[in-house]
């Protein structure tokens, strides 16, 4: 019999159990989320939380944001097939940070207002580089809640025991409705708070699986290592660079397109960006970065228990069985290590493993529907279509329509997407980002002679040819674990497209200044150099 069908045979004999669990945390964040719903009056309250958290709290939240379902699925099961390669993933995700952290979040925090809108509109033309920087936010989000739809529809189907694709698509559809309804009524307020329980739920189930795991191997990382490479039916190759990304001339292309896009990816993210502006000062922005990058540091540390674990402990075919991208390998190595499919306590860690990892896709699907419904409402809506004259109830208005309308793009999106590996898919986000996104927040926030021809060209320029390389790369089409895995377009050979359009995003931006007839505004860079550096003036 398949993990998948033993695991939901062993789900079933405890469903009530899971069941309630499930509830007991959709009802808790639900009350948070009505809660901080109350408090939010206005716009400053919806985008920004009021700029009432404080460093630590930040650095909670944004870790709850950044640990999404590629980090405790998708790595998980990145490295239980792919060894040593599958752990460059947790690397890269983490060295990321090195770049916020150095040149973007304290300018930003006080560079901007709610977006990263605010931020290039403060020298250039307002209606074109606010419509770039919304459609931008809106496509990177998009990407990125492909990956949580994903992860959902494949946990929630292995707990309850649904194989069936009805049953699956049905699921991916709930949790877009539990998502918008986070978004709309709490706003950054209420997601916030959901996203510091779930960070707090994470690293400590996270922690409870690692000490099991070293438990049993008497703590003892060698054993554990070498028992993965036995497992795994390769031997030490499996310990050792190369399994997944030196087969070829394009595999090993696409791991330095992969370290690029993740490396770079981060300090693009609209989703992270908009939470340093959830926080009074700039030094709380710096000071919230180094907690969530210790917070989220010691998680991936442990993901080696996590991948390295189901690699030593499960069957590989048993995992690849259940998914083909190994998106359920953390949930079936807790019901292992409880005890076994056909266990109580197997079905019990199960339950609770994969009840913070249901909790995980909630908060950072909330996260992420926030920051494009914001982009759209602040940037395009507010700015764009009103030229500055809707009012702050409209605004936020706008924010919640946007909300429903993006989180059903995403539920559509993800039925397609729910067999990819999805710490692949937020790779592809992150390529996405860094293309768009970093360059024109690098040019905007260093750059003299940075024009709004400039920006627009290095946003649209990265933004197309980032998504035209990924709709015909193999993630698309011609590969088993394609999202069309019968159809064969794809002519792009690399799985991610970091490579390329990042590259020429900031060649772009330098030659769309370059030729532009439009003298920048030396006075308004002198002001923005100032308020980025010393926060004076800053919102």
């Amino acid at each position: 019999m398949s993990p998948h069908l033993l695991a939901a045979e062993s789900a079933s004999d405890n469903r009530p159990l899971i069941i309630t669990l499930f509830a007991v945390f959709v009802l808790a964040t639900l009350g948070i989320t009505i809660w901080a719903g109350r408090q939010t009056k206005d716009a400053n309250d919806f985008y920004a939380g009021g700029r009432q958290f404080s460093g630590f709290q930040n650095g909670l939240a944004i870790s709850g944001d950044y640990m999404s379902a590629a980090s405790f699925l998708g790595i998980a099961g990145a490295i239980a097939l792919s060894g040593y390669d599958g752990f460059l993933y947790s690397i890269g995700f983490l060295v990321a940070w090195l770049v916020a952290l150095l040149l973007v979040a304290e300018p930003l925090r006080n560079s901007g207002r709610y977006t990263m809108g605010d931020v290039l509109a403060y020298r250039m033309r307002q209606r074109p580089v606010r419509t770039a920087a919304g459609v931008s936010t809106i496509v990177v989000s998009i990407f990125y809640l492909l990956a949580q739809m994903a992860g959902a529809g494949v946990l929630v189907s292995l707990l309850l025991g649904i194989t069936s694709e009805a049953g699956k698509i049905l699921i991916v559809v709930l949790v877009g409705v539990v998502m918008m309804l986070y978004v709309t009524i709490g706003g950054m307020k209420g997601t916030t708070w959901v996203q510091m329980v779930k960070a707090v739920l994470l690293i400590a189930g996270t922690l409870l699986i690692t000490f099991l795991v070293l438990l049993k191997f008497n703590f003892n990382i060698s054993d554990l290592l070498g028992e993965a490479a036995k497992n795994s039916g390769i031997g030490e190759s499996f310990l050792e660079p190369g399994l997944k990304y030196g087969l070829n001339a394009t595999t090993k292309l696409d791991f330095i397109s992969l370290g690029i896009a993740l490396v770079l990816g981060t300090a693009g993210l609209p989703h992270i960006l908009i939470r340093f502006y959830t926080v009074p000062t700039a030094q709380a922005a710096r000071k919230s970065v180094n907690w969530a990058i210790g917070i989220i540091g010691v998680f991936y540390l442990m993901t080696i228990a996590l991948g390295f674990g189901a690699a030593a402990l499960l069957d590989h075919d048993a995992i690849i069985a259940s998914n083909k991208s190994g998106n359920t390998a953390a949930p079936l190595l807790a019901e292992e290590i409880g005890g076994g499919a056909d266990s109580t306590g197997g079905a019990i860690l199960l339950a609770v493993i994969s009840a913070v990892a249901f909790a995980t896709i909630l908060a950072v699907v909330a996260g992420l529907t926030l920051a494009s419904s914001s982009s759209f409402a602040h940037d395009l809506y507010a700015n764009v279509i009103r030229k500055g004259k809707a009012t702050q109830k409209e605004e936020i208005s706008a924010a919640r329509w946007a909300t429903v309308g993006i989180g059903t793009v995403a539920v559509v999106l993800g039925v397609f997407a729910r067999d990819l590996n999805v710490a692949g898919l937020v790779a592809l986000a992150f390529a996405v980002a860094a293309s768009a996104n970093l360059p024109t927040i690098l040019y905007s926030l260093f750059w003299k002679r940075f024009t709004t021809q400039g920006a627009l060209w290095s946003i649209y320029g990265g933004l197309i040819s980032s998504v035209f390389l990924v709709l015909f790369s193999p993630v698309v089409s011609g590969k088993e674990t394609s999202m069309f895995p019968d159809v064969d377009f794809h002519w792009f050979p690399l799985e991610n497209p970091g490579l390329i359009s990042i590259p020429l995003g900031f060649l772009l931006g330098w030659l769309g200044t370059l030729v532009s007839k439009e003298q920048p505004d030396k006075d308004k860079y002198a002001e923005l150099e100032v308020r980025s550096l010393t926060g004076h003036g800053a919102h």
